[in-house]
């Protein structure tokens, strides 16, 4: 099966599956992933102000991540950190499009829809509305997960909140995901922060009990469709 992980920033896809996408890749399944936007310009007061070589650093792990999880392929966007809003929908929706065409995935992982980012609200919306299921869409299965320190921090203000259905055991691979996190070395925290390792693992650990597991990631199932 082909996979595309939509992220809207380098990191978004360990933290939301990077479990997910080393079990895949591991089981044989072919996996893109796609980072729209560029990732840490919100830090600045504009974006111009922002460093050129932090910039080209961090795509340069990002890139180092997506190998050493296993997938096939990477794209980067160019779009504006925290400021997903300020582009025409339209914009985003063509940019994902052209992926799909491209790459032709049969099960989507994207940003959950409800969260305080944002750019994540932003690329969520995007994914619905260029996988929407006409003739031809190669998209089966779309699904949406959790970032630490995104989701959560919305504290259910925001709809639709989190509401999981499906959980992939990631027991495997959740070293591998903690790993991934820490070689983003700009967007790991420590403990008691989200992003942290012990953070992650808890997360993980809360999931996989909920459904007997030792460790899984947890995601909203939008559409599963089946012939």
């Amino acid at each position: 099966m082909t996979n595309l992980v939509i992220a809207a920033h380098p990191d978004d896809e360990v933290l939301g599956c990077g479990g997910t996408i080393a079990r895949l890749a591991r089981e044989g399944h072919a996996v893109h992933i796609a980072i729209l936007g560029e990732g840490i310009t919100s830090r600045f007061a504009r974006r111009g102000q922002a460093d050129k070589k932090l910039l080209k650093q961090l795509h340069d792990r990002s890139h180092r991540v997506a190998n050493f999880l296993g997938a096939k392929d990477l794209f980067m966007g160019d779009l504006p950190d925290n400021r997903f809003d300020t582009v025409p929908l339209l914009d985003v929706v063509k940019m994902i499009e052209r992926l799909v065409e491209k790459i032709r995935p049969e099960a989507i992982y994207t940003q959950h829809g409800g969260d305080l980012n944002i750019d994540h609200a932003v690329t969520f919306r995007a994914t619905l509305t260029a996988t929407r299921p006409v003739h031809g869409c190669p998209v089966k299965a779309l699904y949406s997960y959790e970032v630490a320190s995104s989701t959560e921090w919305g504290f259910q203000r925001f709809e639709p909140a989190f509401s999981p259905s499906l959980f992939i055991n990631i027991e495997s691979t959740l070293e591998g995901k903690i790993r991934a996190m820490q070689m983003y070395e700009s967007e790991a925290r420590v403990f008691p922060h989200p992003r942290s390792a012990e953070s992650l693992s808890a997360m993980a650990a809360k999931w996989g009990a909920t459904v007997g597991l030792k460790a899984a990631e947890a995601f909203e199932v939008i559409r599963d469709i089946r012939s």
